[in-house]
């Protein structure tokens, strides 16, 4: 998978680029990652790559020419049909389905604002959807970009050491539809001053762990995110394993599902 970045610090993207999962795709020739500075299609001596907004207020807006012919010099790059992606408090909620989605895809580019963000004009023109990792605002898009790269890194076949990790991670959808956070992990020691590893993971039985983890996933999601529960009707085995936990930790309320 080819990734493109548009930045004014192109420079990020060579970092992002060397180091675990993402620096281990590029070693494996699972993701390439290329970095495009907009400066380098700036005009002037000073290359400038903004302006005052219209109607005034603070801050600078990118300009069009620079974004337009760096992003078409970014897609000539290659021959596989690229889909552009700006980085944007405005855009979609980022997901772990929506970076399953990008990461089939053969190549992306992902554009990265700054100042108070892009021209409009560019936006409705050039861009095929906008992103957002959260309901704040960054100095610029090369964070959420990062962000990016790394949930969708992770996804290609090969690039984790074993495949099963990206399968059991939190929000990852079971057989049934349910996105559930991750269930607690444990190592060595067993004993420590500050606790004991649950008796049930050293047990060897399989499908009591099983068990055990799935409860934990359910109990947890239910406390700490109990949207992702809402959503979905729960089968009469997940709603035995959710109010057995709540009633074991005394949490109140118990699952709202029929």
């Amino acid at each position: 998978m080819r990734i493109d970045v548009v930045s004014l610090f192109p420079e990020f993207v060579a970092q992002i680029s060397v180091h675990g999962v993402v620096g281990r795709a590029q070693e494996r020739d699972l993701v390439s990652l290329h970095g495009w500075n907009p400066r380098d299609h700036a005009s002037g001596n000073y290359r400038r790559v903004d302006e005052r907004p219209f109607g005034g207020g603070p801050g600078m807006v990118m300009l069009i020419d620079p974004l337009r012919d760096c992003l078409r010099a970014a897609r000539s790059a290659d021959p596989a049909p690229a889909r552009i992606v700006y980085l944007s408090p405005q855009g979609e909620r980022f997901s772990q389905a929506k970076a399953r989605e990008l990461a089939s895809r053969d190549r992306l580019i992902l554009l990265c604002g700054r100042y108070e963000g892009v021209d409009e004009r560019l936006v409705a023109a050039e861009v095929d959807e906008e992103l957002s990792i959260g309901d704040y605002v960054l100095s610029g898009g090369e964070l959420a970009a990062a962000v990016v790269i790394d949930a969708i890194a992770r996804l290609q076949p090969g690039a984790l050491n074993d495949s099963e990790s990206a399968v059991q991670d939190s929000f990852e959808a079971t057989a049934d539809g349910l996105a559930l956070l991750d269930c607690p992990h444990y190592t060595r020691p067993v004993e420590h001053e500050l606790g004991t590893v649950p008796p049930v993971l050293m047990s060897g039985n399989h499908a009591e762990i099983a068990r055990w983890r799935r409860q934990q996933a359910l109990g947890r999601t239910w406390l700490r995110r109990p949207d992702l529960i809402d959503r979905e009707r729960l089968s009469r085995p997940d709603r035995d394993l959710l109010e057995a936990f709540l009633a074991a930790a005394g949490a109140p309320g118990k699952s709202r599902n029929p």
